[in-house]
């Protein structure tokens, strides 16, 4: 791997996606419509409303859009025959994924602020912790959904196979991440199922944050940027240069 290599194909993804105009505009504009929305749905309901299901979805949508974008566009890389140019190249597989994911973290960190920044400021969202840490955990998911897409891009043939992993890992965590049901009281199988989810300490480390700043934050700050590792060292290890 070399440090040269991966900045220039960070640099390449950023330049495809300032093109890209209806992807770069779902990427900075949805969050932040997706959280008005929220607020506009419980402004009249305050003991159960926008500041008890807010944190949880500052870490569920970064997550989940940059699941989907990732996933998609490292395929279509594949398909269209760019990777394997890409790799026939002085161009390790490491190189190709970390470029991604450095490029994928910028926007991620764009995005969460964006999204941050309008929930605090504008939708009076009510945060104990430091605001630096809340947009600190809402890029690590973010980057977590880019490199769990990367991972799944490499089993997909086609784009449509890309979203369908949607329901197969995205769904799953967000029905035990906490969202719905606490997970102290999901019954035994499925707690020790949502101890095992990134999801999970992603969702757990944004509600410690926006209440009383619990130190034990970076703990699962920490598990959430390793489950983030893993997925990247998966995906180095089964990308394929072409689709069969």
């Amino acid at each position: 791997m070399s440090p040269r290599v991966t900045l220039a194909v960070a640099r390449r993804v950023l330049i495809q996606l300032r093109r890209d105009r209806r992807t770069l505009a779902m990427l900075l504009v949805l969050p932040c419509l997706i959280m008005a929305l929220l607020w506009w749905m419980f402004q009249d309901k305050p003991s159960f409303g926008f500041g008890a299901l807010a944190p949880a979805l500052l870490a569920l949508i970064p997550f989940i859009i940059m699941f989907l974008v990732t996933s998609v566009t490292t395929l279509r890389e594949r398909t269209s025959g760019t990777l394997e140019r890409l790799l026939a190249m002085p161009m390790g597989k490491g190189d190709f994924l970390l470029g991604y994911a450095l490029a994928f973290g910028l926007v991620a960190a764009v995005q969460s602020a964006l999204a941050v920044t309008l929930s605090i400021w504008a939708l009076d969202l009510d945060v104990h912790g430091p605001v630096w840490m809340l947009l600190a955990v809402a890029v690590v998911d973010a980057v977590l959904g880019s490199a769990l897409g990367l991972f799944v891009s490499a089993f997909a043939r086609t784009e449509f196979q890309a979203v369908q992993f949607t329901p197969a890992l995205v769904i799953p965590q967000i029905l035990l991440c906490g969202l719905f049901v606490h997970r102290d009281e999901l019954p035994p199988f499925l707690h020790g199922v949502s101890d095992v989810l990134p999801l999970s300490y992603a969702v757990d480390a944004m509600r410690k944050v926006s209440g009383d700043a619990d130190p034990a934050v970076w703990g699962d700050l920490g598990l959430v940027a390793a489950f983030a590792l893993a997925a990247l060292v998966l995906g180095a290890l089964t990308l394929r240069r072409q689709s069969e």
